[in-house]
């Protein structure tokens, strides 16, 4: 089992006019990001509007990204679906394609009853069992509307093909729970940018950030700063990079991050419909947000 550290964007897929996935771009932003000290890639995660892909373009974002990415990328694949057997399939045909681990989302169709701890814990160690690259639980309340508890991590954390989770649930104390109760060796990955250095702080051994896409310097530049334990530096880029982080993840989600990533030299480009370019307003605010943080 290999070690989560550093910074990880969840790449966003860059879609052209007519909303077909544009293949230059994919290899245009992959290696300008090579060039950064990102640890690696997350394909067809959230931020890459995974629910809006088709399995045909979910294979063809991890070949392209495979073939672009630097030897010393590592490689996620994002697979969860609602069903075990969906996503093992998703799973094992990328990593056919090389992925090392796959990042599997809460399911959370039927609410009233994968909200029980039992059946979450079900759900991830099925999948865990039958597929052939390790697994990173995501958690992300906010969207899905259900809450992995410290617990059912803990629980998890001892399964021999379940290594980390990818927490987005913005709870520090949270994250500072599952730390102190999961298995030695379990890794717990913060997923929000407005919080990045404290989570490093308490203990977090890296982060999968939206926020990366377009501003990979100034991450992996908090991230520098914990490894060399200046944690004034790493509060200084926090404090820099709040409001931009909170914009295009919280406030205005996929599409402000793809128009920030236009901002900065990479390529955005448009959201799938039924998500919508922002607002001449939002991007003014965006432009305000960014003005120092170069990509």
């Amino acid at each position: 089992m290999f070690k989560l550290q550093g910074i990880l964007p969840p790449i966003a897929t860059p879609f052209d006019h007519r909303g077909e996935l544009y293949k230059v771009k994919v290899q245009h932003n992959v290696e300008k990001w090579n060039r950064t000290g990102l640890a690696g890639y997350v394909v067809c995660g959230s931020t890459g509007e995974s629910v809006y892909l088709s399995t045909e373009e979910k294979l063809l974002m991890w070949e392209w990204v495979a073939e672009y990415a630097a030897s010393d990328k590592i490689l996620i694949c994002g697979t969860g679906m609602e069903s075990v057997r969906e996503t093992v399939a998703l799973t094992n045909a990328a990593a056919e394609r090389g992925y090392k681990a796959a990042m599997v989302r809460t399911p959370h169709y039927y609410k009233n009853l994968v909200h029980k701890m039992d059946t979450q814990i079900l759900y991830f160690r099925a999948v865990a069992d039958q597929i052939k690259i390790p697994l990173v639980i995501y958690n992300w309340p906010q969207v899905t509307g259900v809450d992995l508890s410290p617990e059912a991590v803990a629980t998890l954390s001892h399964h021999p093909n379940i290594f980390a989770i990818k927490e987005s649930s913005v709870s520090l104390e949270k994250c500072i729970q599952m730390i102190q109760e999961v298995q030695p060796g379990f890794q717990v990955l913060t997923g929000s940018a407005p919080i990045l250095a404290p989570s490093l702080a308490i203990g977090c051994a890296g982060a999968v950030l939206a926020f990366a896409n377009a501003a990979p310097f100034t991450t992996v530049s908090i991230w520098e700063a914990h490894r060399t334990r200046d944690f004034a530096a790493a509060m200084d880029w926090q404090r820099r990079i709040l409001r931009a982080a909170q914009l295009v993840t919280v406030k205005y989600g996929v599409p402000g991050l793809k128009y920030a990533m236009d901002l900065n030299g990479y390529y955005g480009g448009p959201p799938r419909l039924p998500l919508t370019a922002i607002t001449p307003e939002a991007k003014q605010e965006i432009e305000q947000a960014f003005a120092g943080l170069k990509g």
